[in-house]
Protein backbone atom coordinates (compact mmCIF):
# COMPACT_ATOMS: atom_id res chain seq x y z
CA UNK A 1 0.00 0.00 0.00
CA UNK A 2 1.49 3.37 -0.93
CA UNK A 3 1.55 6.43 1.28
CA UNK A 4 -1.24 8.22 -0.56
CA UNK A 5 -3.56 5.26 -0.06
CA UNK A 6 -2.61 5.09 3.61
CA UNK A 7 -3.47 8.78 4.13
CA UNK A 8 -6.74 8.43 2.27
CA UNK A 9 -7.73 5.54 4.51
CA UNK A 10 -6.98 7.59 7.61
CA UNK A 11 -8.98 10.51 6.29
CA UNK A 12 -11.94 8.29 5.44
CA UNK A 13 -11.86 6.83 8.93
CA UNK A 14 -12.43 10.15 10.70
CA UNK A 15 -16.13 9.63 11.28
CA UNK A 16 -16.29 5.88 11.79
CA UNK A 17 -14.95 3.53 14.45
CA UNK A 18 -11.78 1.54 14.02
CA UNK A 19 -10.98 -1.63 15.89
CA UNK A 20 -7.62 -1.14 17.56
CA UNK A 21 -6.48 1.60 15.15
CA UNK A 22 -2.78 1.37 15.92
CA UNK A 23 -2.80 -2.42 15.54
CA UNK A 24 -4.52 -2.10 12.19
CA UNK A 25 -1.98 0.52 11.16
CA UNK A 26 0.90 -1.71 12.22
CA UNK A 27 -0.52 -4.69 10.33
CA UNK A 28 -0.75 -2.63 7.15
CA UNK A 29 2.81 -1.46 7.65
CA UNK A 30 4.02 -5.07 7.73
CA UNK A 31 2.24 -5.81 4.47
CA UNK A 32 3.58 -2.73 2.73
CA UNK A 33 7.28 -3.59 2.40
CA UNK A 34 9.39 -2.09 0.97
CA UNK A 35 7.19 0.97 1.59
CA UNK A 36 8.75 3.26 4.19
CA UNK A 37 7.55 3.01 7.78
CA UNK A 38 5.63 6.15 8.75
CA UNK A 39 4.40 7.70 11.94
CA UNK A 40 0.73 7.57 12.94
CA UNK A 41 -0.29 10.71 11.03
CA UNK A 42 1.73 9.84 7.94
CA UNK A 43 3.69 13.09 7.86
CA UNK A 44 6.99 11.42 8.82
CA UNK A 45 8.72 8.54 7.05
CA UNK A 46 11.27 6.87 9.28
CA UNK A 47 14.80 6.79 7.92
CA UNK A 48 15.27 3.03 8.16
CA UNK A 49 13.22 -0.12 7.76
CA UNK A 50 15.51 -2.02 10.14
CA UNK A 51 12.92 -2.61 12.84
CA UNK A 52 13.76 -5.09 15.59
CA UNK A 53 11.10 -6.39 17.96
CA UNK A 54 11.88 -7.44 21.53
CA UNK A 55 9.71 -9.27 24.05
CA UNK A 56 12.21 -9.53 26.92
CA UNK A 57 15.17 -7.88 28.59
CA UNK A 58 17.53 -10.42 27.04
CA UNK A 59 16.18 -9.77 23.55
CA UNK A 60 16.72 -6.04 24.09
CA UNK A 61 20.29 -6.72 25.19
CA UNK A 62 20.85 -8.86 22.13
CA UNK A 63 19.82 -6.00 19.83
CA UNK A 64 21.98 -3.51 21.73
CA UNK A 65 25.01 -5.81 21.62
CA UNK A 66 24.79 -6.24 17.86
CA UNK A 67 23.96 -2.65 16.81
CA UNK A 68 25.94 0.56 17.20
CA UNK A 69 22.90 2.87 16.90
CA UNK A 70 19.36 2.17 18.14
CA UNK A 71 16.21 4.22 18.78
CA UNK A 72 13.15 2.86 20.54
CA UNK A 73 9.96 3.06 18.53
CA UNK A 74 6.85 3.63 20.63
CA UNK A 75 3.36 4.01 19.22
CA UNK A 76 4.65 6.35 16.48
CA UNK A 77 2.59 9.31 17.58
CA UNK A 78 5.41 11.89 17.52
CA UNK A 79 5.13 14.34 14.64
CA UNK A 80 8.84 15.09 14.50
CA UNK A 81 11.94 12.90 14.26
CA UNK A 82 12.72 12.56 17.98
CA UNK A 83 12.30 8.74 17.71
CA UNK A 84 13.74 8.38 14.22
CA UNK A 85 16.93 6.54 13.29
CA UNK A 86 19.00 6.16 10.15
CA UNK A 87 20.25 2.86 11.55
CA UNK A 88 17.98 0.69 13.73
CA UNK A 89 14.57 0.97 15.37
CA UNK A 90 13.53 -1.17 18.35
CA UNK A 91 9.86 -1.95 19.00
CA UNK A 92 8.75 -3.10 22.45
CA UNK A 93 5.14 -3.62 21.43
CA UNK A 94 5.17 -7.29 22.64
CA UNK A 95 6.06 -6.04 26.14
CA UNK A 96 2.63 -4.83 27.23
CA UNK A 97 1.79 -6.59 30.50
CA UNK A 98 0.88 -5.25 33.93
CA UNK A 99 3.78 -6.51 36.06
CA UNK A 100 2.49 -5.70 39.54
CA UNK A 101 -0.26 -3.76 41.28
CA UNK A 102 0.76 -2.70 44.79
CA UNK A 103 -2.37 -1.47 46.54
CA UNK A 104 -0.48 -0.71 49.74
CA UNK A 105 2.06 1.51 48.00
CA UNK A 106 -0.56 2.89 45.57
CA UNK A 107 1.56 2.02 42.53
CA UNK A 108 1.31 -0.06 39.39
CA UNK A 109 4.32 -1.40 37.47
CA UNK A 110 3.96 -2.08 33.76
CA UNK A 111 6.01 -3.18 30.78
CA UNK A 112 7.32 -0.41 28.58
CA UNK A 113 5.16 -1.28 25.57
CA UNK A 114 1.78 -0.96 27.27
CA UNK A 115 -0.58 1.81 26.16
CA UNK A 116 -2.90 3.84 28.34
CA UNK A 117 -5.79 2.26 26.48
CA UNK A 118 -4.61 -1.16 27.67
CA UNK A 119 -3.71 -0.11 31.22
CA UNK A 120 -6.62 2.08 32.26
CA UNK A 121 -9.51 -0.43 32.08
CA UNK A 122 -7.39 -2.87 34.09
CA UNK A 123 -6.68 -0.27 36.77
CA UNK A 124 -10.32 0.74 36.98
CA UNK A 125 -11.41 -2.90 37.34
CA UNK A 126 -9.14 -3.15 40.38
CA UNK A 127 -10.52 0.05 41.92
CA UNK A 128 -7.68 2.40 40.93
CA UNK A 129 -7.01 5.32 38.61
CA UNK A 130 -4.29 7.62 37.30
CA UNK A 131 -4.26 11.32 38.12
CA UNK A 132 -4.53 12.42 34.51
CA UNK A 133 -4.48 11.31 30.87
CA UNK A 134 -3.57 12.83 27.54
CA UNK A 135 -6.22 13.72 24.98
CA UNK A 136 -5.96 10.26 23.43
CA UNK A 137 -5.32 6.86 25.06
CA UNK A 138 -3.61 5.24 22.07
CA UNK A 139 -0.09 6.23 23.17
CA UNK A 140 2.41 4.15 25.16
CA UNK A 141 3.01 4.90 28.83
CA UNK A 142 6.80 4.90 28.51
CA UNK A 143 6.82 7.07 25.39
CA UNK A 144 4.40 9.60 26.82
CA UNK A 145 6.34 9.93 30.07
CA UNK A 146 9.69 10.19 28.26
CA UNK A 147 8.45 13.23 26.31
CA UNK A 148 6.50 14.94 29.13
CA UNK A 149 3.19 14.45 27.35
CA UNK A 150 0.33 15.97 29.31
CA UNK A 151 -3.36 16.23 29.95
CA UNK A 152 -5.12 19.25 31.38
CA UNK A 153 -5.81 20.78 34.78
CA UNK A 154 -4.06 23.59 36.59
CA UNK A 155 -3.33 21.32 39.58
CA UNK A 156 -2.40 18.29 37.46
CA UNK A 157 1.19 17.60 36.50
CA UNK A 158 1.99 16.06 33.14
CA UNK A 159 1.96 12.27 32.75
CA UNK A 160 5.63 11.90 33.70
CA UNK A 161 4.90 13.28 37.19
CA UNK A 162 3.12 10.00 37.99
CA UNK A 163 6.37 8.05 37.52
CA UNK A 164 7.78 6.85 40.84
CA UNK A 165 10.33 4.36 39.48
CA UNK A 166 11.53 2.80 36.24
CA UNK A 167 14.11 0.45 34.79
CA UNK A 168 16.34 1.06 31.79
CA UNK A 169 18.90 -0.95 29.90
CA UNK A 170 21.93 1.21 29.22
CA UNK A 171 24.14 1.19 26.15
CA UNK A 172 26.43 -1.27 27.95
CA UNK A 173 23.53 -3.66 28.56
CA UNK A 174 23.27 -2.93 32.29
CA UNK A 175 19.83 -2.97 33.89
CA UNK A 176 19.53 0.21 35.97
CA UNK A 177 16.68 0.83 38.42
CA UNK A 178 15.89 4.41 39.42
CA UNK A 179 13.26 5.62 41.87
CA UNK A 180 11.94 8.89 43.23
CA UNK A 181 12.55 7.64 46.77
CA UNK A 182 16.15 6.47 46.38
CA UNK A 183 17.75 8.40 43.53
CA UNK A 184 16.80 12.04 44.00
CA UNK A 185 18.28 14.32 41.38
CA UNK A 186 19.37 11.50 39.07
CA UNK A 187 15.77 10.24 39.00
CA UNK A 188 14.44 13.73 38.30
CA UNK A 189 16.92 14.07 35.48
CA UNK A 190 16.13 10.72 33.91
CA UNK A 191 12.30 10.54 33.92
CA UNK A 192 11.87 12.79 30.89
CA UNK A 193 14.78 11.09 29.16
CA UNK A 194 13.76 11.79 25.54
CA UNK A 195 15.08 8.35 24.58
CA UNK A 196 18.66 9.50 25.21
CA UNK A 197 19.56 7.44 28.30
CA UNK A 198 18.62 3.87 27.49
CA UNK A 199 15.75 1.51 26.76
CA UNK A 200 12.96 1.68 29.32
CA UNK A 201 11.80 -1.84 30.18
CA UNK A 202 9.43 -1.23 33.10
CA UNK A 203 7.82 1.82 34.60
CA UNK A 204 6.05 2.31 37.95
CA UNK A 205 3.24 4.85 38.26
CA UNK A 206 1.48 6.40 41.23
CA UNK A 207 -2.19 5.47 41.35
CA UNK A 208 -5.18 6.54 43.43
CA UNK A 209 -8.69 5.25 44.17
CA UNK A 210 -10.88 5.16 41.09
CA UNK A 211 -13.26 8.05 40.47
CA UNK A 212 -16.10 8.99 38.17
CA UNK A 213 -16.29 12.10 35.99
CA UNK A 214 -18.73 14.19 34.00
CA UNK A 215 -17.93 16.18 30.89
CA UNK A 216 -19.76 19.27 29.67
CA UNK A 217 -19.15 21.35 26.56
CA UNK A 218 -20.05 25.02 26.17
CA UNK A 219 -20.12 26.84 22.84
CA UNK A 220 -19.01 30.32 21.77
CA UNK A 221 -17.22 31.76 24.79
CA UNK A 222 -16.70 35.47 24.01
CA UNK A 223 -13.04 36.41 23.85
CA UNK A 224 -13.74 39.42 26.07
CA UNK A 225 -15.13 37.11 28.77
CA UNK A 226 -12.10 34.83 28.48
CA UNK A 227 -9.79 37.80 28.93
CA UNK A 228 -11.72 39.05 31.95
CA UNK A 229 -12.19 35.67 33.66
CA UNK A 230 -9.27 33.56 32.38
CA UNK A 231 -8.16 32.25 35.77
CA UNK A 232 -11.72 31.52 36.89
CA UNK A 233 -12.40 29.52 33.74
CA UNK A 234 -9.21 27.45 33.93
CA UNK A 235 -9.77 26.70 37.61
CA UNK A 236 -13.49 25.91 37.27
CA UNK A 237 -13.02 22.12 37.15
CA UNK A 238 -10.52 19.27 37.37
CA UNK A 239 -9.65 19.49 33.65
CA UNK A 240 -10.49 22.34 31.28
CA UNK A 241 -9.79 22.77 27.56
CA UNK A 242 -10.52 25.74 25.32
CA UNK A 243 -10.80 25.09 21.58
CA UNK A 244 -10.59 27.94 19.08
CA UNK A 245 -10.05 28.67 15.40
CA UNK A 246 -9.01 32.22 16.47
CA UNK A 247 -11.84 33.81 14.50
CA UNK A 248 -14.89 35.92 15.46
CA UNK A 249 -13.50 37.06 18.81
CA UNK A 250 -14.58 33.89 20.56
CA UNK A 251 -13.52 30.48 21.85
CA UNK A 252 -15.45 27.91 19.79
CA UNK A 253 -15.81 25.28 22.52
CA UNK A 254 -15.07 25.06 26.23
CA UNK A 255 -14.69 21.48 27.53
CA UNK A 256 -15.09 21.08 31.29
CA UNK A 257 -14.25 17.71 32.89
CA UNK A 258 -15.30 17.39 36.52
CA UNK A 259 -14.79 14.68 39.11
CA UNK A 260 -18.08 13.48 40.59
CA UNK A 261 -16.99 14.09 44.16
CA UNK A 262 -18.02 16.40 46.98
CA UNK A 263 -16.37 19.77 46.50
CA UNK A 264 -15.22 19.01 42.95
CA UNK A 265 -18.39 18.41 40.96
CA UNK A 266 -19.20 21.10 38.40
CA UNK A 267 -22.82 22.23 38.33
CA UNK A 268 -23.31 23.08 34.68
CA UNK A 269 -25.42 26.23 34.21
CA UNK A 270 -27.17 26.95 30.89
CA UNK A 271 -24.68 29.77 30.37
CA UNK A 272 -21.07 30.02 31.58
CA UNK A 273 -19.36 33.41 31.17
CA UNK A 274 -21.46 33.99 28.08
CA UNK A 275 -20.90 30.54 26.55
CA UNK A 276 -23.97 28.37 25.95
CA UNK A 277 -24.23 24.80 27.23
CA UNK A 278 -24.14 22.43 24.25
CA UNK A 279 -27.26 20.41 23.55
CA UNK A 280 -25.44 17.62 21.69
CA UNK A 281 -22.06 15.89 21.72
CA UNK A 282 -19.42 17.83 19.81
CA UNK A 283 -16.03 17.14 18.21
CA UNK A 284 -13.33 19.81 18.85
CA UNK A 285 -13.40 20.31 15.07
CA UNK A 286 -17.08 21.18 14.80
CA UNK A 287 -17.46 19.87 11.26
CA UNK A 288 -16.47 16.34 12.30
CA UNK A 289 -18.66 13.70 13.90
CA UNK A 290 -18.48 13.45 17.69
CA UNK A 291 -18.75 9.67 17.43
CA UNK A 292 -15.05 9.19 18.15
CA UNK A 293 -15.11 11.55 21.17
CA UNK A 294 -15.61 10.62 24.80
CA UNK A 295 -19.13 10.99 26.23
CA UNK A 296 -20.33 14.52 27.03
CA UNK A 297 -23.64 16.07 28.15
CA UNK A 298 -22.84 15.48 31.83
CA UNK A 299 -23.22 11.71 31.57
CA UNK A 300 -21.16 10.22 34.43
CA UNK A 301 -18.53 7.64 33.57
CA UNK A 302 -15.16 6.27 34.67
CA UNK A 303 -12.17 8.59 34.68
CA UNK A 304 -10.46 6.92 31.72
CA UNK A 305 -13.55 7.42 29.54
CA UNK A 306 -13.78 11.16 30.29
CA UNK A 307 -10.26 12.55 30.76
CA UNK A 308 -9.22 11.87 27.12
CA UNK A 309 -11.04 13.69 24.34
CA UNK A 310 -11.04 10.62 22.10
CA UNK A 311 -12.16 7.05 22.63
CA UNK A 312 -9.73 4.15 22.35
CA UNK A 313 -11.65 2.24 19.67
CA UNK A 314 -11.88 5.23 17.33
CA UNK A 315 -9.56 7.39 15.25
CA UNK A 316 -8.25 10.14 17.53
CA UNK A 317 -8.37 13.79 16.53
CA UNK A 318 -8.62 14.27 12.75
CA UNK A 319 -6.18 11.54 11.72
CA UNK A 320 -4.59 13.32 8.78
CA UNK A 321 -2.98 16.29 10.50
CA UNK A 322 0.13 17.99 11.86
CA UNK A 323 0.56 19.16 15.45
CA UNK A 324 2.55 21.87 17.24
CA UNK A 325 2.35 23.03 20.83
CA UNK A 326 4.03 25.71 22.93
CA UNK A 327 4.25 25.92 26.71
CA UNK A 328 4.32 29.42 28.19
CA UNK A 329 4.49 30.46 31.86
CA UNK A 330 1.03 30.64 33.41
CA UNK A 331 1.68 34.26 34.41
CA UNK A 332 2.15 35.18 30.72
CA UNK A 333 -0.55 32.95 29.30
CA UNK A 334 -3.20 35.52 28.47
CA UNK A 335 -0.72 37.82 26.75
CA UNK A 336 0.63 34.87 24.75
CA UNK A 337 -2.86 33.79 23.71
CA UNK A 338 -3.72 37.30 22.57
CA UNK A 339 -0.43 37.47 20.64
CA UNK A 340 -1.48 34.40 18.64
CA UNK A 341 -5.00 35.76 18.25
CA UNK A 342 -3.53 38.78 16.45
CA UNK A 343 -2.12 36.35 13.86
CA UNK A 344 -5.56 34.85 13.23
CA UNK A 345 -5.79 35.68 9.55
CA UNK A 346 -2.43 34.01 8.89
CA UNK A 347 -3.11 31.02 11.12
CA UNK A 348 -6.70 30.05 10.40
CA UNK A 349 -6.41 29.07 6.70
CA UNK A 350 -3.98 26.30 7.66
CA UNK A 351 -5.57 25.30 10.97
CA UNK A 352 -7.98 22.55 11.94
CA UNK A 353 -8.27 23.70 15.58
CA UNK A 354 -6.25 25.06 18.52
CA UNK A 355 -6.50 23.95 22.15
CA UNK A 356 -5.50 25.86 25.28
CA UNK A 357 -4.79 23.96 28.52
CA UNK A 358 -3.15 24.49 31.93
CA UNK A 359 -0.56 22.13 33.46
CA UNK A 360 1.02 22.25 36.92
CA UNK A 361 4.74 22.81 37.48
CA UNK A 362 7.08 19.90 38.25
CA UNK A 363 10.72 19.26 39.13
CA UNK A 364 11.75 16.98 36.23
CA UNK A 365 14.79 18.44 34.47
CA UNK A 366 13.69 18.14 30.84
CA UNK A 367 9.99 18.58 31.41
CA UNK A 368 8.33 21.40 29.51
CA UNK A 369 6.82 22.42 32.88
CA UNK A 370 10.06 22.33 34.88
CA UNK A 371 9.54 24.74 37.81
CA UNK A 372 6.94 26.55 35.75
CA UNK A 373 3.13 26.37 36.00
CA UNK A 374 2.24 26.48 32.34
CA UNK A 375 -0.47 27.05 29.79
CA UNK A 376 -0.13 25.40 26.39
CA UNK A 377 -1.23 26.71 23.03
CA UNK A 378 -1.73 23.71 20.78
CA UNK A 379 -2.24 23.74 17.01
CA UNK A 380 -3.75 20.91 14.97
CA UNK A 381 -2.82 21.81 11.42
CA UNK A 382 -3.88 20.74 7.98
CA UNK A 383 -1.20 18.52 6.50
CA UNK A 384 0.73 21.13 4.54
CA UNK A 385 4.20 21.17 6.08
CA UNK A 386 5.75 23.94 3.91
CA UNK A 387 2.95 26.34 4.90
CA UNK A 388 2.99 25.23 8.54
CA UNK A 389 6.77 25.55 8.77
CA UNK A 390 6.56 29.16 7.60
CA UNK A 391 3.80 29.88 10.11
CA UNK A 392 5.64 28.29 13.02
CA UNK A 393 8.54 30.69 12.65
CA UNK A 394 6.07 33.59 12.73
CA UNK A 395 4.30 32.22 15.82
CA UNK A 396 7.58 31.48 17.60
CA UNK A 397 8.77 35.02 16.93
CA UNK A 398 5.51 36.44 18.28
CA UNK A 399 5.82 34.29 21.42
CA UNK A 400 9.56 34.80 21.91
CA UNK A 401 9.06 37.33 24.71
CA UNK A 402 7.50 34.54 26.77
CA UNK A 403 10.33 32.02 26.19
CA UNK A 404 8.01 29.22 25.01
CA UNK A 405 9.05 25.58 25.30
CA UNK A 406 7.78 23.43 22.42
CA UNK A 407 6.34 19.97 23.06
CA UNK A 408 9.16 17.48 22.56
CA UNK A 409 7.13 15.25 20.23
CA UNK A 410 5.58 17.89 18.00
CA UNK A 411 6.66 20.22 15.21
CA UNK A 412 8.64 23.39 15.83
CA UNK A 413 11.29 25.51 14.11
CA UNK A 414 12.88 27.09 17.19
CA UNK A 415 16.65 27.47 16.74
CA UNK A 416 18.51 24.84 18.80
CA UNK A 417 20.43 27.48 20.76
CA UNK A 418 17.16 29.10 21.84
CA UNK A 419 15.68 25.73 22.79
CA UNK A 420 18.72 24.77 24.86
CA UNK A 421 18.67 28.10 26.71
CA UNK A 422 15.20 27.31 28.07
CA UNK A 423 16.35 24.26 30.04
CA UNK A 424 18.57 25.29 32.92
CA UNK A 425 19.34 21.66 33.80
CA UNK A 426 20.41 20.72 30.27
CA UNK A 427 24.15 20.66 31.13
CA UNK A 428 23.39 18.18 33.91
CA UNK A 429 21.20 16.13 31.58
CA UNK A 430 24.02 15.94 29.03
CA UNK A 431 26.34 14.62 31.75
CA UNK A 432 23.70 12.06 32.75
CA UNK A 433 23.34 10.91 29.15
CA UNK A 434 27.11 10.55 28.86
CA UNK A 435 27.11 8.37 31.99
CA UNK A 436 24.58 5.87 30.63
CA UNK A 437 25.40 6.21 26.93
CA UNK A 438 28.99 7.43 26.55
CA UNK A 439 29.25 6.63 22.82
CA UNK A 440 25.84 7.98 21.81
CA UNK A 441 24.16 4.68 20.90
CA UNK A 442 20.73 6.20 21.59
CA UNK A 443 21.31 9.59 20.01
CA UNK A 444 19.95 10.56 16.63
CA UNK A 445 19.91 13.62 14.39
CA UNK A 446 17.10 15.27 16.37
CA UNK A 447 18.86 14.91 19.72
CA UNK A 448 22.28 15.80 18.36
CA UNK A 449 20.94 18.97 16.73
CA UNK A 450 18.67 20.18 19.50
CA UNK A 451 20.42 19.05 22.68
CA UNK A 452 23.93 17.70 22.23
CA UNK A 453 25.40 20.12 19.69
CA UNK A 454 28.29 22.08 21.15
Amino acid sequence: MNKRTFLNLLSAAIARPLLAPFSAWAAKQKLSKPQKLTNWAGNLSYSTDNVHEAASVEQIRSVLRSREKVKVLGTCHCFNSIADSRHNLLSLKPMHEVVALDAGASTVTVDAGITYGQLCPYLDSKGFALHNLASLPHISVAGACSTATHGSGEKNGNLSTAVSAFEIITAAGDLVKLSRKSDGEVFRGAVVGLGALGVITRITLDIQPTYAMRQYVFENLPLAQMKEHFDEILSSAYSVSLFTDWQKQRINELWIKSRVEHGQAFAAPPEFFGAKLATRNLHPITELSAENCTEQMGVPGPWYERLPHFRMGFTPSAGKELQSEYFVPRCNALDAILAVERLRDQVTPHLLISEIRAIAADDLWMSTCYRQPSVTIHFTWKQDWPAVRRLLSVIEKELSTFQPRPHWGKLFTLPPADLRSRYEKLPDFIKLAAKYDPKGKFRNDFLNTNLFAR
